[in-house]
C-alpha cells in the first residue's frame, strides 16, 4: 500500500512540476523575435554563398532580374556590428509606412473618437440580433477585400482593426474576431487581385500578359476564398458568443478598444456624426481617386487622412488643444507597432546586405522546373509563399521573382497567368502570418498576442492554402 502512496505521491509532484514549467514558457516579445530572425538571417549569410542575378530597366522603368544569370560573388557576411545597426537602418528604410501609420492611425482616432462609427454600428445593431449579426462578418472582409483588390490597400487598413475589435467585443465575438475581420480581408483582397497596382499590376507587366487579364477567373477565386474564410470566422464567432470562456483571449485585457453593446446601440448619430462619416467616405473616394489617376502614395496619402481627421474634429466642435491631446494619444497606443516595422524591415537589409536573397529564391526555383503541369503550378505558389517570408513586398517580390518563374512557365509548359496567380496567392495571405512581414504590426495594435493570433489563424491559412493549391491547379486547366 505505502508503494502505491509513494508512486502516486511521485507521479503527483512530476505532474505539478510539468505544468509549472509549461506556465513558465511563453512566447518571447515580439521584438525579440524579430530581432531573432534577424540574427538567424545574419548567420546564414557566413554558410550561404553569396549571389546575384543581372539586373535591367525594363520599358516601364523597372529594375528587374534578367533569368538565367545568377551567379556566385564574393561573401559578405554580416558582422555582429553591421547585424546591430539593421535595427536602425531597418527603420530609416521603413521610415515611409512608419510615418504614414503614425499620421493615419491618429487621423482614424479622431473619427472613431467622434461616436461616428458607433452610430453607424448602433443603426446595424438594432436591426441584427443574436446569431444574425454574424452577416457583418463577410459583408466587411468582402468591402476590405475589394479595396485590397483594387487599389492595394494594406497599411491603410492598420487604423481600421481597434474599431472592428471593438464592434467584435460589443457584438459578443472577441478581439481575435475583429482583428480577423480587417486581416483576412486585407489578406483575402491581395490574393484575389484583380487590378491591384503593386501586385497583380506590376507581376502581369513583368510576365507580359495584358493587364486586367483573367479577371474573371481571379474574381471566382476571390468569392470562394472569403467563402471559406467567413465560414471558419463565424463559427469560432458564434462559438464565443454561445460561451465567452472558448475564447482564445479569454481574460486578457481589451478594456482600451471594447466597446459596450447597449452603448453602442443608443448612441447618438446626429448631423455632426453623420458629417464625420460623410467626410470620411469623401476621404476614401479622393484616395481612391488619387491612388489610381496620380500614383498617388505615402506622402500624399498622409496628407488626405490628416485632412480627414482634422476636419472631423472641427465638425465635432474640438478645439485645437483637445485635437492635439487626442492625436497625441494615439501616437503612444501606435507606437510599438511602428517600431515592429522598422526591426521586421531590419531583417530585409540584414539579407540584401549579406547578397543571399538572389540565393535563396535561385535555389527554391529550381526544383520546380523537376515537376509536371499542375503540380509544377501549386509547387510555384508554395515557393511564393517561403519567398514572401524573405521579401515582404508584394512589389519587391515582383521584380525579384518574377523574371524567374514568367520563364519557367514557359518551360514546364503551364500559362504565365498561372505564374501571376502563384505569385498573388503567395504574396497575398502570407502577408498575416509571416513575423517577418505584418503579422507582428496587426496583432499589437489588436493588443492580440502574436501566438494566440497564430493558434486561431493557422488551421485557417492550412485550409485557405489547400484552396488556394485546387484553384491553382484548376487554372493550369482553364488557361
Amino acid at each position: 500500500m505505502g508503494f502505491f502512496y509513494e508512486r502516486r505521491k511521485r507521479m503527483s509532484s512530476e505532474s505539478a512540476a510539468k505544468t509549472k514549467k509549461a506556465k513558465k514558457m511563453k512566447m518571447p516579445h515580439i521584438y525579440v523575435l524579430l530581432i531573432s530572425i534577424t540574427i538567424i538571417c545574419a548567420a546564414a549569410s557566413w554558410f550561404l554563398p553569396a549571389g546575384e542575378f543581372e539586373r535591367a530597366l525594363s520599358d516601364a522603368g523597372r529594375e528587374m532580374v534578367v533569368p538565367g544569370t545568377y551567379h556566385v560573388i564574393e561573401s559578405t557576411p554580416v558582422g555582429f556590428f553591421t547585424l546591430v545597426q539593421s535595427i536602425y537602418n531597418g527603420t530609416v528604410d521603413a521610415a515611409g509606412v512608419i510615418f504614414f501609420v503614425f499620421i493615419s492611425y491618429a487621423s482614424i482616432g479622431l473619427i472613431i473618437a467622434s461616436g461616428a462609427f458607433n452610430g453607424l454600428v448602433a443603426s446595424m445593431l438594432r436591426i441584427l440580433k443574436g446569431s444574425a449579426r454574424a452577416i457583418i462578418i463577410p459583408v466587411f472582409i468582402t468591402l476590405i477585400g475589394c479595396a485590397s483588390s483594387t487599389i492595394g490597400v494594406f497599411e491603410e487598413m492598420f487604423p481600421f482593426i481597434p474599431i472592428f475589435v471593438g464592434i467584435a467585443i460589443a457584438m459578443g465575438y472577441d478581439a481575435i474576431v475583429g482583428l480577423a475581420i480587417v486581416a483576412l480581408g486585407t489578406g483575402l483582397g491581395y490574393s484575389g487581385a484583380v487590378m491591384n497596382p503593386f501586385t497583380v499590376g506590376m507581376a502581369q507587366s513583368i510576365a507580359d500578359v495584358p493587364q486586367m487579364s483573367g479577371a474573371g477567373y481571379r474574381i471566382i477565386c476571390h468569392i470562394i476564398l472569403i467563402a471559406v474564410a467567413s465560414f471558419f470566422v463565424i463559427r469560432y464567432a458564434l462559438k464565443i458568443q454561445a460561451d465567452p470562456t472558448k475564447s482564445l483571449v479569454y481574460g486578457d485585457d481589451f478594456s482600451s478598444l471594447a466597446m459596450d453593446s447597449d452603448h453602442i446601440e443608443n448612441k447618438p448619430f446626429g448631423i455632426r456624426e453623420k458629417l464625420v462619416l460623410a467626410t470620411l467616405v469623401a476621404g476614401i473616394v479622393v484616395i481612391v481617386w488619387g491612388t489610381k489617376a496620380k500614383g498617388w502614395y505615402f506622402a500624399e496619402l498622409s496628407a488626405v487622412f490628416l485632412l480627414m481627421g482634422l476636419v472631423s474634429g472641427f465638425i465635432m466642435g474640438w478645439g485645437p488643444n483637445e485635437i492635439a491631446e487626442k492625436v497625441a494619444k494615439s501616437f503612444s497606443e501606435i507606437a510599438v507597432a511602428c517600431m515592429m516595422i522598422g526591426i521586421a524591415r531590419g531583417i530585409l537589409v540584414v539579407l540584401q546586405a549579406g547578397h543571399i536573397i538572389d540565393t535563396i529564391v535561385y535555389y527554391l526555383s529550381i526544383p520546380l522546373s523537376q515537376l509536371p503541369g499542375a503540380i509544377s503550378a501549386v509547387a510555384m505558389f508554395l515557393v511564393q509563399t517561403g519567398i514572401n517570408f524573405f521579401i515582404p513586398s508584394g512589389s519587391g517580390q515582383a521584380v525579384t521573382s518574377m523574371p524567374i518563374m514568367a520563364p519557367l512557365a514557359d518551360l514546364i509548359g503551364i500559362s504565365r497567368q498561372s505564374a501571376v496567380l502563384a505569385f498573388q496567392f503567395g504574396d497575398g495571405l502570407s502577408n498575416i502570418i509571416w513575423p517577418t512581414s505584418m503579422t507582428p504590426i496587426i496583432c499589437g495594435i489588436a493588443g492580440v498576442k502574436i501566438e494566440k493570433w497564430w493558434k486561431w489563424f493557422v488551421p485557417v491559412f492550412i485550409v485557405l492554402v489547400l484552396t488556394q493549391s485546387i484553384l491553382m491547379a484548376v487554372s493550369v486547366v482553364i488557361w
